[in-house]
């Protein structure tokens, strides 16, 4: 995947590849000690996101995706359902 600045991705709109509309990125975790990006957290539309209980979610209820399941970024970021 070419590379993508992080400030380019706020405020993205995350679509499954189902098509399902899951929400806004709302921002990305990484492992401090090795750089690794682990995941999307996405502030979910509530509405067009039920039944995505396939994704944990964190104490504020944002959805969080690991950052192995993007398969595109582009208009939208689409990660594998």
């Amino acid at each position: 995947m070419a590379e993508i600045l992080a400030e380019n991705l706020s405020g993205k709109a995350v679509m499954g590849s189902d098509g399902a509309e899951l929400g806004m990125l709302y921002n990305i975790t990484m492992d401090i000690d090795s750089g690794r990006l682990n995941h999307l957290v996405i502030d979910p539309n509530e509405e067009r996101a039920r039944g995505a209980d396939d994704f944990e979610r964190d104490g504020a209820g944002h959805m969080l995706v690991p950052v192995g399941r993007v398969q595109a970024v582009k208009d939208h970021m689409i990660v594998d359902r």
